[in-house]
């Protein structure tokens, strides 16, 4: 086989292939192997036909389809591994000459990891928020504990905010009532939100018995962005009492002895928190100095798939309905320019973004571990609300499975940079983040959660390892 590479662009090539006939001969004997199984010829048994019989019963035309199609992409293969190119995507293939008997050729252009220089890390400055821990904060933290501890207490007043009542409700859409959206004695907290538009206000200032009914938006079910005729009731109402803040209230709430050793330790998590916060703050900005300060050429196949997922996401969330999505498009003051554009600059960023860690990656010789990957595939499934082992039955029937492992690499290889760049915090001292970034306990980088994942890899078409 001969091969040749032709640089298109700086993000695409074209192989040229030449594969001669005698390189075949195994395709060949599988091709008659396989057309002899889809066809019977009188005087031979099923799969048993000869070579000669098959091409005069079928005609050589299609032994040829079937030899053509199934040496091509080995041969692809073999010239990208011959010619050391790093492709993105599919290829694609134009069957340039087929001589019988003599050799086949073919074209296969496709997308490449560009080649270009790495910002230096040294000369990249972020400043962070100071961990700072006001009293009020703790306080709150203490509150919320006490509030574990509360008991509810009936009142006879009005309903206000944070108090909790017991309600019933009905709904009616144009006259007709909803029996899925009946319900009685229900638990509410006033004020806490997330159910049902406009309910927080019809509640405030009803007394036990009273009911007050009001219009809002359904926003699922058969009747979604319709407008419903609500009815509340409130039977009872109810403050939550919290415990004295004391020592005795310590001793019951957690391990500590005093209320002053609780405090304390409320206010090292709330510290212990804010640092995590600037660990992500750090990552978030020193990613965003890297974009700046890259050049990295895009490859227009592979924006322009990552573009058409974005897009077809949102369009498939609406079922398709073109008058839906412009509805939906109207309300978030976006036209449909506006949004395909959006859909086009985000699917850049994510694409620059990985090509870029892939590179800083490669770099440093970034690996993942198998406990990295398991750690990974644990956080993501968790966030989906299912088993590790569905979670990666599922990834790996969707070939996503590689996409996991990219995303931890891609992660311990942004922090390996935000190791190198000076970190300050709002007070000007200068931040130490080692004990939070990969690798900071076991002596080599471990993986991040799955929301570092999300920032710093996304799903476009595996640009894993781009070379600097």
């Amino acid at each position: 086989m001969k091969s040749t590479v032709e640089q298109l662009s700086p993000t695409r090539v074209k192989l040229n292939v030449e594969v001669p006939f005698d390189e075949l001969k195994p395709n060949f004997d599988r091709a008659y192997r396989k057309l002899a199984q889809q066809v019977n010829i009188p005087g031979f048994r099923k799969g048993k036909a000869p070579a000669r019989i098959l091409e005069a019963r079928l005609g050589r035309g299609v032994v040829l389809d079937e030899v053509v199609n199934e040496a091509i992409p080995a041969k692809y293969s073999e010239a990208v591994i011959a010619g050391s190119v790093r492709v993105l995507g599919q290829p694609e293939i134009e069957v340039t000459e087929l001589k019988d008997g003599e050799q086949v050729a073919f074209t296969a252009e496709v997308d490449i990891r560009p080649e270009f220089d790495l910002p230096d890390a040294a000369a990249i400055t972020v400043e962070v928020d100071a961990p700072e821990v006001a009293d009020e904060e703790v306080t709150e933290q203490l509150d919320q504990l006490r509030g574990r501890f509360g008991t509810l207490t009936g009142v006879e007043r009005p309903a206000a905010e944070d108090d909790f009542v017991s309600i019933d409700l009905a709904a009616e859409v144009d006259g007709e009532a909803l029996e899925e959206a009946q319900t009685s004695g229900m638990s509410y907290q006033v004020g806490s939100g997330g159910m049902i538009e406009g309910l927080d206000e019809a509640i405030t200032g009803l007394s036990g018995g009273e009911s007050k009914t009001f219009t809002t938006k359904l926003v699922a079910g058969e009747h979604a962005e319709k407008d419903a005729e609500v009815t509340v009731k409130v039977t009872s109402v109810k403050v939550r009492e919290l415990p004295e803040a004391d020592d005795d209230f310590a001793q019951l709430a957690s391990e500590f002895d005093t209320l002053d050793e609780l405090t304390a330790d409320l206010r090292r998590q709330l510290t212990e928190s804010k640092r995590v916060r600037q660990t992500q703050q750090a990552r978030e900005k020193v990613l965003e100095a890297l974009l700046e300060a890259a050049e990295v050429p895009l490859p227009e196949g592979i924006v322009a798939a990552e573009t058409e997922s974005r897009t077809h996401e949102v369009v498939h969330a609406f079922d398709h309905d073109e008058a839906r999505l412009a509805e939906f498009l109207e309300k978030q003051g976006l036209t449909k320019e506006k949004f395909e554009s959006d859909a086009r600059e985000n699917a850049e960023r994510s694409v620059k973004t990985q090509l870029l860690l892939d590179a800083i990656a490669e770099a440093a010789e970034v690996q993942v571990t198998e406990s990295e990957l398991i750690e990974q595939i644990v956080a993501q499934s968790q966030r989906f609300g299912m088993s590790p082992e569905e979670f990666v039955q599922r990834a790996q029937q969707a070939g996503q499975l590689g996409a996991v492992e990219a995303d931890v690499r891609r992660g311990k290889a942004l922090d390996s940079v935000v190791r190198q760049v000076k970190v300050t915090d709002s007070s000007g001292a200068e931040v130490d983040l080692s004990e939070f970034l990969s690798g900071a306990e076991r002596g080599d980088e471990t993986a991040e959660s799955q929301d570092d994942a999300e920032q710093t890899g996304e799903k476009a078409e595996e640009p894993a390892g781009a070379k600097a």
